[in-house]
């Protein structure tokens, strides 16, 4: 029997485990997985997967002490006997000692940060913005006396009227109940923090949120906050300028519970870990808003609202909604326009009154997020025939222009944020995100974000690889690598067929960095879902890929890609690059546009109910299109001719001097 199997455990038994190096150790019933008394302990390993054990990310090694496997994938025998152990697949069978390995993916997240927070990001205004949603009022109120005893509150609504043109103001409990001591402590003058109307509704009745003595800082501020599947990013706004104050941003927490949205509505599952993953994304929220209020020397209490884009599962997940029927035919969310909520009641570092505004989905798999990116992009008010796609972990587009929008999903999966790969990372300081390989020698020059040693290599990178490995003929149409001996960098591994983008004496950890065949094959089907999402969808509405005029590539990933490579690997159509846009963040940036301006708001509303969404999954036409782009570029050369010239040149001619040496001075060479 290998170290650490039992085949009979006795189930309720209480257990002690013990975790190394940290010395915790936590008493639980025999049968519980090992992940779950890891959380208990308050220790966590990453589950990309959800828990479904398919990645082999959740590695411990049991030491001492008896377990039972529910599934070994991606252990080898040897790995068994060692007594390595998957926590997500793992039971308790009896008292253990288990060695947590260094966790130096959990430390990256946890300190690098989207690579776009060290810039000053984008930050669209609306020309039309009206009255801010909330605002502070200076207010001078008539003192009671015997011959005028109304109410507190009617005094205030009464002076709101007359001096603010502000009717029907309401009041919050809160708000009331410390009404009278601050209009008496501030000798009858204050400042009234009233939310004009609601986020639906503006001309409906308003509320007081607050009351402040004059002498406390007035100004009032709102949060846009885009939740993505990898990323969180908030932005911290003036309401009553529309200046961007703040903004920071950090990896979502739910991310070592699934890496995309099917492995955390799998996790979710159960009520305990739906919880978990709510209390994952709040906590990772308010801790972006702890740092942009210590820096700016602000109150929680002076943010007053918020908007919130995400796709749908993601705010399902925010809000504590079921998500359990997104993932089933026929896929079905429990809501698309949802409720505001008060901060206090999600838990948010804000003012407890203040509404948390989620903006609206149009599909299961079309979210606010889109929505919000649509209104950044201004496509909807254009005549041109746009197709703006959102590239990150799913990939959502919308195809119109001012008459109609048709929008779809696709899974394109974890690879192209880095994940799932063996050497895969996100788009942080140390990731590859440029390769050239030389066609004589297959000795690759990268390039890496910041100019650091290399950790990994990012999706940028994977893609720029990609097609400097086709063009040099290290792999084929069909990604399989060449096994013709020209370079030491092509060998076989434990993890099969791989090309060595950097020697382990090279990189930060001491490993080889290498791209897999299998790796290669995810990317093409992330590549190939994209890319058949597109044409689908331009084939609904009678066009072809080549008719439309403007490409607009939103997500953070987006930033990062290489069009040329893009074409070349037949992720994007082949069309003059004048016609590609990148606009950056466009779901925060059309959340901070709905923040600042009522009529933005509004106008969200209006676009999630002009768009047709078209259920891919649901389409034989997907999947002829995906089978079609599993090659490289794709199955019918003629749709992409440059590529089919690139090609050509590259097998006709040698390269002229100085080829292929533009990246050989930014952070440095393959060795």
């Amino acid at each position: 029997m290998a170290v650490g199997e039992e085949r009979s455990p006795d189930n309720g038994r209480p257990c002690l485990v013990r975790f190394e190096p940290s010395g915790l150790s936590v008493t639980v019933p025999a049968g519980t997985l090992l992940g779950d008394a890891l959380a208990q302990a308050g220790l966590s390993v990453p589950l990309p997967c959800g828990g479904q054990g398919r990645c082999g990310r959740c590695v411990v090694q049991v030491r001492e002490g008896p377990v039972r496997r529910r599934s070994a994938l991606r252990l080898s025998e040897a790995d068994i006997a060692a007594g390595w152990a998957l926590a997500c697949q793992t039971l308790v069978s009896g008292d253990l000692t288990v060695w947590i390995p260094p966790a130096e993916e959990r430390v990256l997240r946890a300190e690098a940060g989207d690579r776009a927070e060290k810039s000053a990001p984008e930050v669209v205004l609306c020309e039309e913005a009206g009255p801010p949603w909330v605002a502070a009022y200076p207010l001078a109120v008539e003192p009671p006396s015997m011959s005028d005893n109304t109410p507190d509150l009617e005094r205030v609504q009464r002076e709101l009227a007359r001096q603010h043109g502000l009717r029907e103001v309401r009041p919050t409990l809160p708000a009331l109940s410390k009404l009278p001591s601050v209009l008496r402590d501030g000798d009858w003058k204050v400042a009234a923090v009233v939310e004009r109307g609601d986020w639906t509704t503006p001309a409906g009745p308003s509320r007081l949120l607050d009351v402040r003595p004059t002498h406390t800082d007035q100004r009032v501020f709102g949060l846009a906050i885009d939740i993505g599947t990898t990323t969180v990013c908030v932005y911290l706004g003036d309401l009553s300028t529309g200046a961007l104050v703040a903004h920071a941003s950090a990896f979502n927490g739910q991310i070592e519970r699934g890496e995309d949205v099917i492995s955390r509505i799998i996790y979710a599952r159960q009520p305990e870990r739906a919880q978990e993953l709510k209390e994952r994304v709040v906590g990772t929220i308010n801790a972006l808003i702890d740092s942009m209020v210590e820096r700016e020397g602000l109150s929680p209490d002076q943010i007053v609202c918020a908007t919130v884009a995400g796709n749908t599962t993601m705010t399902h997940l925010f809000l504590g909604l079921e998500p359990h029927y997104i993932r089933l035919e026929p896929y079905i969310p429990a809501a698309g326009r949802f409720p505001p909520v008060p901060a206090g009641q999600l838990g948010l570092h804000m003012h407890p009154e203040g509404l948390v505004d989620c903006l609206p989905a149009v599909g299961a798999y079309v979210g606010g997020d889109i929505t919000a990116g649509v209104l950044r992009s201004g496509m909807h008010e254009q005549e041109a025939v746009t197709l703006f796609i959102d590239v990150g972990t799913n990939g959502e587009m919308v195809l119109g222009n001012a008459d109609w929008l048709i929008a779809c999903a696709c899974s394109a999966g974890p690879a192209f944020e880095g994940a799932g790969a063996v050497s895969g990372m996100p788009a942080v300081p140390g990731a590859v995100e440029q390769v050239w390989i030389d066609p004589r020698t297959l000795e690759p020059t990268w390039t890496t974000i910041g100019g650091e040693p290399p950790l990994g290599i990012c999706g940028s990178g994977m893609i720029s690889l990609l097609g400097e490995m086709l063009v040099t003929g290290v792999i084929d149409k069909s990604g399989r690598l060449a096994a013709d001996g020209r370079s030491p960098r092509i060998r076989v591994s434990e993890e099969g067929p791989e090309y060595v983008v950097a020697w382990a004496e090279a990189t930060a950890r001491g490993r080889d960095i290498v791209l897999t065949e299998t790796d290669i094959q995810n990317l093409l089907r992330a590549k190939a879902a994209i890319y058949a999402g597109a044409t689908v969808l331009c084939e609904s509405v009678g066009l072809a890929i080549t008719d439309v005029e403007r490409v607009l590539i939103g997500g953070g990933f987006g930033k990062h890609i290489d069009v040329e490579k893009a074409i070349l690997i037949g992720l994007l159509p082949d069309m003059p690059w004048e016609r590609f846009t990148y606009l950056g963040n466009t779901s925060i940036q059309g959340a901070y546009l709905a923040l600042t301006c009522q009529e933005a708001r509004a106008r969200v509303d209006e676009l999630a109910a002009k768009m047709t969404y078209l259920e891919l999954s649901a389409d034989n036409r997907f999947m002829e299109a995906f089978t079609s782009a599993l090659f490289i570029p794709h199955t019918d050369e003629s749709l992409f001719p440059s590529v089919q010239e690139s090609l050509a040149r590259a097998r006709g001619s040698e390269p002229g001097p100085g080829a292929r040496s533009e990246g050989s001075s930014e952070g440095g060479s393959g060795d």
